[in-house]
């Protein structure tokens, strides 16, 4: 049977790290916890557990500290987990029974289900999706084709029944946020995925500050020759939102304009609403949101192509007298909030 390790980064986990540890017995040969900082009992939680506990010094990137973790590791696999999962006994030993099995599948990385998401109105739209948790440590390295030969690369991917639960006990924005802009200020080049995170974390956490001080990055983006068009498009729906906040038409128009070179997204249709709506033309703004949640998708923020453009919708109809209209469309909101 192979072996495994937990690798952990943790900071002021007591709430919740003894559940997490106790929820892997029968799967951990080895707990590995770097603490990053902790000033309550986090640490001698791990080591009452027999974790090895180790500290860094936290400088401000998780992947650091999750690089050091690894490094640490001496099993055959690496399972990378957080001090809020936990797996409830059927999962454990769905994962026991992998942990038995795995040596026969030659796998680089199994996924697992992360479900309950969407406890705290995390960057992520969906309460479960798949994610890449178990790594196998050191992989092997295979010639395949039977001509022009080469190495194959890409690791071998295998998708599990198991289901992490995540349980969050604060919404972690203000923290995330001032990293990414850490990440601006060093000069740091955004993958595609990083910048559609960057976008997300802000519509469904920001504050309006939070938006001024992302501006001049996300113009960036927007006149970056390198960019694909659905970065331009996450851009501009930030740039618009700001445009909103500073009350600039001509910002709004250019970037509208440069989101409808497609089909325009739920975010960008719900911030005309709201520029329609701050300008007191309510008959036009009920237009935008109609279109919002109705003949759109969202590209960052589920919400802005489901109940919010319904509520918004609602308070249209509500100050222009209509109430039997406005209940209507807060109803549905309601009914749609509570799938």
């Amino acid at each position: 049977m192979v072996t495994i390790s937990v690798c952990m980064i943790v900071k002021n986990e007591e709430a919740c790290l003894g559940k997490c540890l106790d929820s892997l017995k029968g799967i951990a040969d080895e707990l590995i916890v770097v603490d990053t900082g902790s000033t309550d009992n986090t640490m001698e939680i791990a080591k009452d557990r027999g974790a090895k506990v180790y500290t860094i010094k936290w400088t401000g990137d998780f992947s650091d500290a999750r690089n050091y973790a690894f490094s640490l590791a001496t099993c055959d696999y690496i399972y990378s987990a957080d001090a809020d999962e936990e797996l409830d006994e059927e999962n454990r030993e769905r994962f026991i029974n992998l942990k038995a099995d795995i040596d026969k599948l030659d796998v680089d990385i199994v996924q697992m289900y992360y479900s309950n998401q969407l406890a705290y109105r995390t960057v992520y739209n969906f309460d479960r999706e798949l994610r890449p948790k178990l790594f196998k440590r050191l992989r092997k390295f295979t010639w395949v084709d039977p001509i022009h030969e080469q190495v194959m690369m890409e690791p071998v991917v295998c998708d599990s029944d198991i289901e992490i639960i995540h349980r969050p006990r604060e919404n972690h924005a203000a923290r995330d946020l001032s990293i990414f802009r850490k990440a601006v200020i060093e000069g740091r080049r955004f993958s595609k995925r990083l910048l559609d995170m960057y976008a997300r974390e802000l519509f469904m956490a920001g504050t309006d500050e939070d938006f001024i001080q992302a501006k001049k990055f996300f113009e960036g983006v927007t006149l970056d020759n390198t960019r694909g068009i659905d970065e331009i498009k996450e851009a501009s729906c930030v740039l618009a939102h700001i445009a909103v906040l500073e009350k600039d038409a001509d910002a709004m128009l250019k970037y509208s304009l440069k989101d409808a070179t497609t089909e325009m997204s739920s975010e960008m249709c719900y911030e005309l609403g709201d520029y329609y709506y701050n300008k007191k033309d309510l008959d036009e703004a009920i237009v935008w949101y109609y279109n919002a949640a109705y003949e759109c998708s969202s590209i960052l923020d589920i919400k802005k192509s489901m109940e919010l453009p319904r509520l918004a919708i609602a308070k249209c109809y509500r100050e222009l007298g209509n109430e039997e209209q406005a209940a209507d469309y807060e109803r549905e909101a309601n009914e749609i909030s509570m799938e």
